[in-house]
C-alpha cells in the first residue's frame, strides 16, 4: 500500500538528486573514456555518500511529519514498525 504525502523539502531533495544524476553521468563517461579505476571508485563513493544524505533527509522528514502525525492520530505503532523496517533495510547495505 503506497501512501501519498507532501514532501516538505521537495525542492532541496530534487536539487540534490539532479546533482547525483550528473555525478552518475560523469562516472559513465569516465568508464567510457577508460579513466583510472581508483578515480572512478572515488566518484562512486561520493555518489553513495550523496545518496545516503538524501535517504537520511527523507527519513528525518518522514519521522517528523508522517510518523508524528500517525502517533497523534492513534496509528503510532504501525508507523513506527514501518519506520523500523525501513531502517533495517537501509542498514543492511
Amino acid at each position: 500500500m503506497e501512501k501519498m504525502t507532501v514532501q516538505p523539502n521537495k525542492q532541496q531533495l530534487l536539487n540534490r538528486l539532479r546533482r547525483i544524476e550528473g555525478q552518475v553521468r560523469g562516472v559513465h563517461q569516465m568508464v567510457e573514456n577508460d579513466r583510472y579505476c581508483v578515480d572512478i571508485l572515488h566518484q562512486i563513493s561520493a555518489i553513495q555518500s550523496a545518496m545516503n544524505k538524501v535517504s537520511l533527509a527523507l527519513l528525518e522528514d518522514h519521522a517528523h511529519h508522517c510518523v508524528s502525525r500517525a502517533v497523534r492520530e492513534g496509528n503510532g505503532e504501525e508507523a513506527i514498525d514501518e519506520l523500523m523496517d525501513v531502517m533495517k533495510t537501509m542498514t543492511k547495505r
